[in-house]
């Protein structure tokens, strides 16, 4: 159980770390390349900020699972 148990651990930290690099690489190419490169208005950055915004706070509630999950095999 305890090797399931990290494991388990393992994989959602690596999905955590996934989730926050791909959604700042993703933010960065869309508000500083694509954007400008187009020409889109400034409502369109504002959403590109918005889904970085809800991807991150999804990261943080991932980071709060993992830290009870942790927590609570401490006991």
């Amino acid at each position: 159980m305890t090797a399931d148990h990290d494991t388990a651990m393992a994989r959602k930290g690596r999905h955590v770390a996934l989730v926050i690099v791909a959604t700042m690489l993703i933010w960065l190419g869309a508000t500083l390349w694509v954007g400008p490169a187009l020409g889109l208005p400034g409502r369109y950055a504002l959403l590109f900020d918005l889904a970085a915004l809800a991807a991150l706070i999804y990261a943080m509630v991932n980071i709060y699972q993992l830290w009870r999950m942790r927590r609570d095999r401490r006991g």
